[in-house]
């Protein structure tokens, strides 16, 4: 990859993101990563530039519009490009609908849709332009059904795979790949900070990060637009077209206990 290219990962101190650069890195990638915990990151970077690479970290709130100008700036001051965007950040929150504060609901939204779709039509031109490399969206099999007692969270993964649905259409021909990762239940942090209490049951359908990241890093690279890491997730999201969705809704309420 060129001097001034870089990729670019959100939410990248740990988890997906964490193990998705860890797979950049070994191929040579530079790398911008971006999370709020500093000193994560900083942990992280010390790890990969050990792949010789160099690797530019950031401590970013994406739920704020001043803090994603700021990542617009220090791009252009420092005459970056943008090579591949993997948009990883995302939030859940957890609780009948009613019953969530709008702070959290809205910060969700923020970062779950709004960064992520300004992001992604921020670099597109640019990686349109260059003909190589591509994003991946970060979504869950959550966008494919919905979710009572994580209302928002399931909305806003079916509009991030609706949304890279549609650019992928639009981007045939150009060289660049556009992809949507949808893993279901994965062991990182994510469940813990939403709140989420899932069912023994669904325990069981738990991926580990970094296979999910393996998986999504090779179907990437081969240009596939729908991922979707396991076997039994790829079940559950065939199995759910075929389900009514009032019996689909019924056994997510079921899985999301209180």
């Amino acid at each position: 990859m060129g001097k001034h290219k870089y990729t670019l990962i959100t939410g990248a101190s740990s988890g997906i993101g964490y193990e998705l650069a860890r797979l950049f890195a070994k191929d040579k990638h530079n790398l911008i990563l971006i999370a709020r915990n500093i000193d994560k990151l900083q942990e992280v970077k010390v790890e990969l530039m050990s792949n010789n690479i160099d690797v530019k970290i950031l401590s970013l709130d994406l739920s704020k519009n001043e803090d994603i100008e700021k990542l617009f700036n220090y791009i252009k001051i420092n005459k970056i490009e943008i090579n591949t965007l993997i948009n990883n950040a995302g939030v859940g929150t957890f609780g009948d609908f009613k019953d969530i504060l709008w702070e959290k609901e809205e910060e969700l939204i923020d970062i779950n849709i709004k960064s992520l779709t300004k992001l992604t039509k921020y670099f597109l031109q640019q990686i349109i332009k260059d003909k190589n490399g591509g994003i991946l969206n970060v979504a869950s099999t959550a966008a494919f059904c919905s979710g009572p007692r994580m209302a928002s969270y399931y909305a806003s993964k079916a509009y991030v795979l609706n949304l890279t649905e549609a650019i992928y259409e639009e981007c045939k021909n150009t060289g660049v790949k556009i992809s949507c990762l949808c893993p279901g239940p994965v062991k990182t942090g994510f469940q813990g900070k939403a709140g989420i209490k899932k069912s023994e049951a669904a325990k069981k359908y738990l991926m580990d990060a970094k296979d999910v990241a393996n998986i999504a890093y090779k179907e990437f690279n081969k240009g596939k637009l729908i991922i979707i890491p396991g076997i039994k997730n790829k079940l559950l999201v065939l199995g759910n077209k075929f389900l009514p969705r009032c019996i689909s809704r019924k056994i997510i309420l079921l899985t999301n206990k209180k």
